[in-house]
């Protein structure tokens, strides 16, 4: 999503489609973790992050919408904010206990090598964490282009050295899914 539509990521009615609390509390984070969020955009989930765990790495590729997060930042001082490439994940090294990516797997331009990065960015034992719109759902209205399958997650993320944890379905549009390194 380009920084020109940027309010969509802060309209109004995300809070009671997305439940970001109800996501976040499903993550069972602990206050000593590191967290990236990747494709932070404005920052919906990651000022959230922040009043639960010990430091948020955001990413963006774009330096705008990395600019408005900033701007929104109050007094959080345990947010990072990182510009990533098209073809770079830009977390350090066995820096994160988690990685979170909401409605972002399904845009990166190159997803093999973006999804390497991650592996390396996660901490032994650490998991990879997708909020993607259910393309199995014609229900769900989001242009199919913006939706994925929870078989295209398995298959995709498997293929690029991920197993599968879990899918929790508790939202009415989204599915959470959990993998880990294998």
């Amino acid at each position: 999503m380009s920084y020109l539509g940027a309010d969509w990521l802060d309209r109004p009615d995300r809070d009671a489609r997305e439940q970001p609390d109800r996501v976040l509390d499903s993550l069972k984070l602990t206050p000593q973790m590191t967290v990236a969020d990747v494709g932070a955009g404005t920052g919906y989930f990651t000022l959230r992050l922040a009043k639960r765990v010990a430091h948020v790495i955001a990413t963006d590729v774009q330096s705008q919408m990395l600019e408005r997060l900033r701007a929104r930042l109050g007094g959080a001082t345990n947010v990072e904010l990182i510009r990533a490439g098209d073809h770079d994940a830009a977390l350090p090294a066995r820096c994160c206990d988690l990685v979170l990516m909401v409605d972002v797997y399904h845009e990166l331009s190159d997803p093999p090598v973006i999804i390497a990065g991650i592996k390396r960015a996660l901490k032994p034992g650490g998991r990879l964490v997708l909020v993607e719109y259910r393309g199995e759902d014609p229900a769900v209205a989001i242009k199919p282009e913006h939706k994925m399958t929870l078989a295209q997650l398995k298959l995709e993320l498997g293929g690029l050295g991920f197993r599968f944890v879990e899918s929790n379905e508790m939202l009415p549009d989204q599915r959470i899914v959990t993998f880990v390194a294998s």
